[in-house]
């Protein structure tokens, strides 16, 4: 799997892509504590096939990508409690994780994909650095304005469940987390979700690159303000049964950003079901045609 040099912060990030070499750049940005796998290949090919070079990657912390644990490492107590300077590094931080990873590409500017913490990047990056971005699509994120997309107790109590002490633990608390915030109207087959689980574990088992990226979270700023100075196709996607993140947070994202367009499919959770692929990749497609059609 190729992987990029180190950019300034020392992060070296593994990717993959699907489609044409020729045709326009749509870079998939995945969330908390997750591996680019969760965006399944099957769904990569499905959005590559609406005319797209799809590119997704692993964030610092994550996956195959370079790990941050040399440094100081975050007191979440603190950081839950107002003070977040014990944070490693930012979700601008990862934002311009991705700008390396452009860069590294060869390519000026693209379309983002984020879902959850994946969107709160894409989010970040497009108030960041605007000029890369052709479109932007955040899916059951938000805005980071601390009243938006709040959990029910149950699915925050997955965020805060102990780290597993054995493989068979961590397949098991896997399976039961995927099983809380997933979609109600899309039951998934609990041995195809222990088998997913399984080989993301068989990727890569660490566990600890979660803590920091939570981190992140919490101590980056609202990106209320800089999401209202955008100019910028924009597509928010949430599941109108998501338990995770509210669907308060998609429509706080959405009536941020200037003529941005809400898709909340109902029966949707906190997760991406394959019966629902062919909606979100079309829904996407028509927002990058935005930006592509003739002012």
């Amino acid at each position: 799997m190729p992987r990029t040099a180190a950019n300034a912060q020392g992060v070296e990030l593994a990717y993959d892509s699907f489609g044409s070499p020729g045709d326009p750049l749509l870079l998939l940005v995945m969330g908390l504590g997750a591996q680019m796998t969760a965006w399944p290949e099957k769904l990569c090919e499905t959005i590559a096939a609406r005319g797209f070079r799809v590119v997704r990657f692993d964030n610092r912390d994550a996956g195959l990508s370079t790990f941050m644990d040399a440094g100081p490492q975050p007191d979440l107590g603190a950081i839950l409690h107002g003070d977040p300077s014990s944070a490693p590094y930012l979700l601008a931080d990862m934002a311009l994780d991705a700008v390396s990873l452009l860069d590294a590409l060869g390519v000026d500017r693209a379309h983002v994909v984020g879902a959850s913490m994946g969107g709160m990047i894409v989010q970040q990056l497009a108030v960041d650095h605007p000029e890369r971005l052709l479109s932007l699509c955040s899916i059951m994120s938000l805005p980071g304005d601390r009243v938006s997309g709040k959990s029910t107790p149950e699915a925050g109590a997955v965020l805060m469940r102990a780290r597993p002490e054995n493989r068979e633990e961590a397949i098991a608390v896997g399976v039961a987390a995927s099983q809380v915030i997933g979609s109600p109207g899309y039951p998934e087959d609990p041995e195809e979700l222990r088998e997913r689980v399984a080989a993301a574990l068989e990727r890569q088992s660490r566990g600890d690159g979660f803590g920091r990226q939570f981190a992140a979270i919490v101590a980056s700023p609202d990106r209320t303000p800089g999401l209202r100075e955008l100019d910028l196709p924009t597509l928010v996607i949430h599941g109108a049964d998501d338990p995770l993140v509210d669907r308060s947070g998609g429509e706080a994202t959405a009536k941020a950003v200037p003529g941005a367009e809400l898709l909340v499919i109902p029966g949707m959770g906190h997760n991406l079901p394959e019966p629902l692929w062919p909606e979100i990749a079309d829904a996407i497609a028509a927002n990058a045609r935005r930006a592509q059609a003739p002012a």
